[in-house]
Order: structure tokens, then C-alpha cells, then sequence
């Protein structure tokens, strides 16, 4: 654009000095007015100017036009691209303006209520979910290593058996570094539970302990203040949760010899029945004593057969001898009674406890009285429940039973006891015992009289 007017304003300089020399040299002259008529008529149309001033004005004329239509071009840019910031907006501009506002305020909330929607509600977790936000549990059939350190190919220094928990004390990529028991190390992040998912697992898995903290806590068979009493038993007890029963506020549905039954809410600490890792050196510990257990527990069992046959031969050479005596002449035959290796331990435990320091026959006797309750249909129906019941024998509620049963027990114990659960019954069918010095009467055993 700048270099064209430079030209037009050269041009016109040039046509403005021909001028002034035409009108030097002919001034007045008939062609002057020849060439201003013919110019004056050309189709330029300069509105009555003549001669070069004509010429002159008409190239006037059109860069004042072409600076019209550039200025006018231009401001219509301007305008254009300046619509709505320097404007004043209309009526029509301002009511658009608000509706879009207003759509767009609807529109962002309708995005907050749908995402408000979508984010998962986040719910306040209980005093049981919080203990167990740090801890570990292995997720597998059997057991899971312990290591020493992150790596597969690090020493295994313990185990976590299933239903066995850990607390978490650091992260190492795949491995957490966890504590047991005894046992320190790493385990395999890939085969375990934690926090919420190792809470629902040791439910699944482990179930409830009812711990008793209090002395003679009596087991129910209702949930009744009035309800029968199956067995009291001592501080300490464990008895394992019902958590499928149904239970009244105040009360606790445990498990005891195979049965529901109930404990008083009060008396009793709940917590999950979970365990503990071992190291190695438990672990071999453990197995060592199962083994010894196992061999002690066989030994006793033919040791009691043997002691069993032995007295059954005797009896049955008195018998034939015609001699009898004060034991020999009240000893029946009743019938065998069912029971496991638990109830065999047990019978020989109380055995012990009662009548330890006395003689075999006396021993005998201990384990045939209580046998004969099992039978007569007016004590409890199983032998647990029977040594059990309350107020009739003071080992069992005294905590001496529990601390014959966790110890040793002798073989001549084991014998007397198997030799009861065989039949064999030297009181008469007696139900009761008591010391000789007690004024009871009755068949006289060694230091004891039954009746």
C-alpha cells in the first residue's frame, strides 16, 4: 500500500510541473483551451475542472477514495474483532450471556453430584478393624517361610502356619517384613492377607475363643440365670465361640463337649483363636515332643491292656479257687464304654489326682465310680461331664486336673482307667468315694471307702 502512493504523489509532482510550464509557455493560447475542452469531456468527469488542474484533481479524487475504502475496510476489522469486549452488549447479547452462564453452573454441579455419586463412601472403621490395620496372615493350606531377608534364596528362619497372624514392621517391593512370636523376618507379600481382608479371613478361618478370668464360671445350657448347669469351670478356661448360635445381650454361646451351651458375657474375654509363628528351632522342638507324647501315650495303652488281662486272669482264678476277699468278692463285669484317647487321658488324669499314691485296686475303684455315674442315667451323659459337674470333685475345680492333664501321668493311672472303660467294676457298682476316715461306711479299697 505505501509503495503505490509514493508512486501516485511522484506522479502527481510530475503532472504538477508539466502544468506550471504549460502554463508559462502558453498561457492565453486557443489550444490550451482546445486540450482543457477535450479533458473537461472526457469520461473522467471532474465536475467542472479543466486541464491538467482537472487531471490533478481527478488523481486526487481516487487516493482519497482508495483511502476511504482501506480506513473503512480496516475499522470494519477493528469492529468486528472488537464485538463484545470494547461494545456496550445489548439487551439480547446480556440474556444469552446469562443462560449460557447458567448452563454451564448446572452442568458443573450435575458433574459434582455424579462424581460425588461415584467416590466410595468411606466408613469409619471399629476398635477390632483398627487393631488390625497393621497386621498379616498367610493365605495358604499349610504353612508359609520366614526369611532372613527379602530374597527367595535367603535362610528360612521360621514359619507362619495357617491361622497363624503377624504384625507388619516394613515393606521391601514384594516381601513384607513381618513378627511372630519369636519369629523376625520377611515373607512373600503375594501369599498373604492384611488389615480388613487378614480380619475377615481369621474369622472365617479361626473363630472366637471365650477366655473365662474368672473361678468357678458356671457353663449353662440356657441363656438363663435359672438354667441348668452343665459344669462350672476355673480362670484361664478356653472355650471356643458358637458364632453361628443365636445370643441374648448378656450372654456367650460356647462350644462344650460337643454341645451349645452358655456363658455369662461378663466373666468371659473374647478374641480370635489365632496363633503364632515358630522358628525352626520350635518348630523341631514341637515335633520332637508330639513324638514322645505319641510313643508315651502307646506305651501306656499297652501297658493298661497288658495290667487289664492280667487282673482279669486273677479274678478269674479266684474265682475258680473259691477265695475271695473284700475287693475280689463286689467285682462285676459291666459293659465296655465308647470313648477316644481324650477321654482315656482324662479318665486316668482324675485317677491320678484322687487316688495317685494308692494301690492299683484302689485306683480301680476311683475310675469304676465314675464310670458307674456315666451308666446310671443320674449324672451328666458324657464322661467330661460327669468328672466335670460341679461340687463333686474338687481336682477338677481346683485346677489340679488341668495341671495333671498338661503334665505326666502315670502308667499304672493310664491301666486302672482302661481297665474301667473296659467294664471292670471291683466296688459293686458303687457312685461315690470317700477318705477312710471320713465316717462313711462302705466297701474299704486301701485308704478309701466306696459307696
Amino acid at each position: 500500500m505505501l509503495n503505490k502512493k509514493v508512486i501516485e504523489s511522484i506522479a502527481v509532482c510530475g503532472l504538477c510541473g508539466v502544468m506550471a510550464i504549460t502554463a508559462v509557455t502558453n498561457s492565453g493560447s486557443t489550444a490550451n483551451v482546445s486540450v482543457d475542452k477535450v479533458l473537461a469531456n472526457t469520461s473522467l468527469g471532474y465536475d467542472g475542472y479543466a486541464g491538467v488542474t482537472a487531471v490533478l484533481h481527478g488523481y486526487e479524487s481516487n487516493l482519497i477514495r482508495t483511502a476511504s475504502l482501506s480506513v473503512e475496510k480496516d475499522e470494519e476489522v477493528i469492529v468486528t474483532s472488537s464485538s463484545g469486549s470494547d461494545q456496550e452488549p445489548s439487551v439480547n447479547d446480556t440474556a444469552n450471556d446469562a443462560a449460557q452462564e447458567n448452563a454451564i453452573q448446572e452442568t458443573a454441579a450435575a458433574d459434582s453430584v455424579e462424581n460425588t455419586a461415584q467416590e466410595p463412601v468411606q466408613q469409619e472403621l471399629t476398635p477390632e478393624q483398627q487393631e488390625w490395620q497393621n497386621k498379616i496372615m498367610p493365605n495358604v493350606e499349610e504353612s508359609l517361610n520366614v526369611r532372613a531377608d527379602a530374597n527367595e534364596d535367603s535362610e528360612i528362619v521360621g514359619k507362619l502356619y495357617k491361622g497363624d497372624a503377624a504384625e507388619i514392621t516394613g515393606t521391601n517391593g514384594e516381601w513384607t517384613q513381618i513378627t511372630s512370636g519369636n519369629v523376625n523376618g520377611y515373607v512373600k507379600t503375594a501369599y498373604c492377607v492384611t488389615g480388613n481382608d487378614a480380619l475377615a479371613y481369621a474369622q472365617q478361618t479361626c473363630g472366637y475363643m471365650a477366655s473365662v478370668n474368672t473361678d468357678g464360671l458356671r457353663i449353662r445350657e440356657e441363656q438363663s440365670e435359672d438354667s441348668k448347669v452343665i459344669k462350672a469351670v476355673e480362670a484361664g478356661t478356653k472355650l471356643p465361640v458358637d458364632s453361628s448360635a443365636e445370643t441374648t445381650d448378656g450372654w456367650v454361646a460356647v462350644v462344650c463337649d460337643s454341645s451349645t451351651r452358655f456363658v455369662s458375657s461378663d466373666f468371659v474375654t473374647l478374641s480370635l483363636n489365632t496363633g503364632v509363628g515358630m522358628t525352626i528351632e520350635e518348630e523341631q522342638a514341637k515335633i520332637a515332643a508330639e513324638k514322645a507324647e505319641a510313643e508315651a501315650k502307646a506305651k501306656a495303652e499297652e501297658e493298661a491292656k497288658k495290667e487289664a488281662e492280667k487282673s482279669s486272669a486273677k479274678a478269674s482264678s479266684d474265682e475258680s479257687s473259691g477265695s475271695s476277699d473284700e475287693s475280689s468278692s463286689s467285682s462285676s463285669q459291666n459293659e465296655a464304654v465308647d470313648a477316644d484317647a481324650d477321654d482315656l487321658t482324662l479318665l486316668a488324669a482324675i485317677i491320678e489326682c484322687e487316688a495317685g499314691g494308692e494301690s492299683y485296686d484302689c485306683q480301680l475303684a476311683v475310675g469304676a465310680v465314675i464310670i458307674n455315674r456315666l451308666n446310671s442315667g443320674s449324672y451328666p451323659d458324657s464322661l467330661h461331664g460327669v468328672i466335670y459337674q460341679r461340687g463333686q470333685f474338687g481336682p477338677a475345680s481346683s485346677g489340679k486336673l488341668a495341671r495333671k492333664l498338661a503334665g505326666h501321668i502315670s502308667s499304672t493311672s493310664y491301666a486302672a482307667a482302661q481297665e474301667a472303660l473296659n467294664g471292670s467294676d471291683n466296688t459293686g457298682g458303687a457312685l461315690s468315694f470317700n477318705d477312710v476316715g471320713s465316717g462313711k461306711t462302705g466297701l474299704v479299697i486301701g485308704n478309701m471307702v466306696f459307696d
